[in-house]
């Protein structure tokens, strides 16, 4: 049997495991690890060592999520369910080490601990390590919870990525199989619910000094697509008021954009322009085309549709007074997935426990893995305290005690949950 470790030494053995992931990178200068890369299943594998060595039964599935498996260790009302537990092995470019892979890590450790403590659970677990959360390889996010719960959309096996490869190809070659996506998805009775553990990629738990918090919903979020056609011409020899200049346009919506969103002071709206192409891209020409995202995020949907209903209606105005032709594609859209009732007090029972005081609420507003799968029942996160709520940048940092305070409450929100099952809810 796996010997019991502290919790500083859970939080070490987080950290060798994390350092390893991110030796996996498709760059020597930075950590890139992208869905159904070669990359992905380096990672994947070796997580997969890391699962049966706490003694799971792995496998990976036909859209490249590695699964661990442990049976319930005592018969019970709930015996032939699962509680799920996963996170995403995937990065940005140039990404931190710990988002994602934090969650995966600490649900692999909270298992092994749970088998040192000599803990029988009412109800199995498995451990998912999902292969796509970020969507930066193709143009499309959650694709592997999206299988996991159900609900992928297989129109999307025909996206592809900038090589032209599609995601069915890439899926092939990978030694993943798109016919049996559908397959994958487990049954909603067979499931008591999803945990996942994430760094909090945002601020508050620091500057409340409290290592630990419990989500209470992820924001609704959509992302959209802009394009404004205006007409080149020389930069010196047209003048300003006879110009259809693309970019100034383009910088007149991106601000307006930024004035709705702060004009909103009670549904935490943000609009947030990350991206932006200008075409044809000459110092002495005037733009003609621009191309440039547009991510809008709310804490209900109402406020999200609404803003993105503002920013149009100021794109269309702007597009008649400066004489060019502007466009608004929608690419995205999710809706808020709050966090179920029950997981959000076993979680507050435990991170309470945890850290000596009531565990804060908190609302996200990156995306997770759960808005796939609050689609196959009722999900939970906890959130765990980084450094200046710096995230997708390699500055992202999570201390080794948070990490390990962070496996205790994991396995403090099972035990919770272990007893609402026995005790029959």
């Amino acid at each position: 049997m796996t010997s019991e470790l502290t919790t500083r030494a859970l939080g070490e053995k987080a950290q060798r495991m994390i350092d390893a992931l991110a030796a996996i990178s498709a760059s020597p200068e930075n950590l890139t690890r992208l869905y159904l890369t070669p990359e992905h299943k380096r990672a994947a594998e070796l997580v997969e060592v890391w699962m049966r060595e706490a003694g799971l039964s792995t496998r990976m599935d036909a859209a490249g999520t590695m699964r661990g498996s442990l049976p319930p260790g005592k018969a019970g009302r709930s015996g032939n369910k699962a509680l799920l537990i996963g996170s995403h092995i995937d990065t940005v470019i140039d990404a931190g080490r710990y988002d994602g892979n934090l969650g995966v890590v600490v649900g692999i450790l909270a298992v092994e601990t749970l088998k040192a403590r000599g803990v029988e659970l009412p109800f199995g677990l498995d451990i998912l390590a999902f292969g796509d959360e970020e969507g930066v390889r193709f143009p499309v996010t959650l694709t592997s919870s999206a299988v996991v719960a159900g609900v992928f959309d297989q129109k999307a096996l025909d996206v592809a990525d900038e090589q032209e490869i599609t995601l069915r190809d890439a899926l092939v070659a990978f030694g993943g199989d798109p016919k049996r996506l559908r397959d994958e998805a487990y049954q909603r009775p067979s499931v008591l619910g999803y945990l996942e553990v994430h760094i909090e990629q945002g601020p508050v738990l620091e500057r409340a000094n409290e290592p630990l918090g419990a989500v209470t919903a992820i924001a609704s979020q959509s992302r959209h697509r802009i394009r404004i056609r205006g007409e080149a011409g020389h930069a010196g020899t047209v003048p300003m008021g006879m110009r259809h200049d693309a970019l100034t346009a383009a910088a007149e919506i991106i601000l307006a954009a930024e004035e709705i969103a702060r004009k909103d002071k009670k549904n935490s709206l943000v609009a947030t322009v990350g991206h932006v192409e200008v075409m044809p891209g000459a110092s002495n020409v005037i733009p003609a085309d621009v191309r440039f995202s547009l991510d809008v995020r709310a804490a209900n949907d109402k406020a999200r549709k609404e803003a993105v209903e503002a920013i149009t209606l100021v794109a269309r105005k702007i597009d008649k007074r400066r004489h060019v032709v502007v466009g608004v594609e929608t690419m995205l859209e999710k809706s808020v997935a709050e966090c179920a009732p029950r997981l959000q007090k076993a979680i507050g029972t435990a991170v309470t426990a945890i850290q000596g005081k009531p565990a804060r609420s908190l609302m996200s507003g990156a995306g997770h893995d759960g808005q796939s799968m609050v689609h196959l029942g009722e999900f939970g996160m906890i959130f765990v305290r980084c450094r200046a709520g710096i995230s997708h940048n390699p500055n992202e940092f999570v201390t080794i005690d948070d990490m390990g305070l962070a496996v205790e409450a994991l396995v403090g929100t099972i035990l919770e949950l272990a007893k609402q099952e026995t005790a029959g809810r």
